[in-house]
């Protein structure tokens, strides 16, 4: 054997040797995803839990997976749902009360109201226990809203029009391409009542307060934390000692630790796009897609419909 195919016979070695350790590497980092997703809460011991439910309210599917975990997990003794959010849609704020609701049946649940919890976020608060909030936190905001953009006027000065033919008036309406008829605005007033009526009867129901009560606050009003005790829309003033004061008389344990359950981490080198992120790296196609980008791409919504609750003091 000549020198030049021993010299390619070690680079052959060399090769398979570096995508051997690459597979190991990925195996390694499999088997730690696999164990945080299926061991990680069983190895926890008895506690509190909090979640935190912040910024814009949508259908979170990660949240309601963790919640199912609290739900089932024997070693949570009680939660606590931390909120700071101006709302978001009516059905985020629905799915993820309900699912509230479902760990409430097995455990208690305190609602902790923080900067904020108006419109869908109060929504949310609703479905704890008991609620807690500061002397100037901001609550309330309860009822729907449903806005579409108009570029009508703009697109007449710029000589653009948009000609359709639909099976039905009401089809696609109502439309930014022109001015909502009476009927679709109709038809949208009362899809936003139906589910207006809904929001009253819930927090009706959750506060034990009469509907025309609920409904005199129920004007898309905004209170502070005093305030809403006054109303009756929250249960007491404080913070963590009175959670715990609060969940002792449940028989929860005083001394047990509060234990924040985090989503993911999704740009840990063991989540699959942290982990898809680096291999990019690691080969040289950075430049193509960024690792946040891919973050971004795989785990991001792109479009919010549908009717929301949100207080708009604040901009998200």
């Amino acid at each position: 054997m000549d020198s030049s195919a021993i010299a390619d016979r070690r680079q052959l070695r060399r090769k398979l040797g570096f995508w051997r350790v690459i597979a190991v590497l990925l195996l390694v980092a499999l088997g730690f995803a696999l164990f945080r997703f299926v061991a990680g809460d069983l190895l926890r011991g008895p506690q509190i839990a909090r979640v935190e439910v912040s910024g814009l309210i949508l259908d979170d599917k990660e949240l309601l997976e963790r919640l199912k975990r609290i739900q089932d997990n024997d070693q949570v003794k009680a939660l606590i749902v931390s909120i700071s959010s101006t709302g978001g849609t009516t059905y985020g704020g629905e799915r993820i009360f309900k699912a509230i609701r479902a760990v409430a049946a097995k455990k208690p649940v305190v609602s902790d109201i923080r900067t904020v919890a108006a419109s869908a976020g109060y929504m949310i608060a609703t479905a704890g226990d008991d609620i807690v909030a500061g002397d100037t936190s901001i609550t309330g905001s309860i009822g729907v809203i449903f806005q579409y953009p108009q570029a009508k006027d703009l697109l007449d000065k710029l000589g653009v029009s948009l000609e359709d033919i639909k099976s039905a008036p009401l089809k696609a309406e109502p439309s930014p391409f022109h001015p909502a008829s009476e009927e679709a605005k109709s038809m949208i007033r009362n899809m936003v009542m139906d589910s207006y009526a809904w929001f009253v009867d819930l927090v009706a129901d959750r506060r034990k307060l009469p509907r025309e009560d609920v409904l005199k606050l129920a004007d898309g009003s905004i209170f502070t934390g005093r305030q809403a005790l006054q109303n009756k829309l929250i249960d007491t003033i404080g913070g963590e000692d009175e959670i715990r004061a609060y969940l002792a008389t449940r028989k929860v344990k005083k001394d047990l630790p509060i234990v924040d359950w985090k989503a993911e981490d999704k740009t840990s080198f063991f989540s699959w796009s942290g982990a898809a992120s680096r291999l990019l790296n690691l080969f040289g196609y950075d430049d193509f897609m960024k690792g946040e980008d891919l973050q971004k791409f795989m785990t991001e919504k792109l479009f919010l419909d549908g009717l929301l609750s949100v207080w708009q003091g604040a901009a998200n």
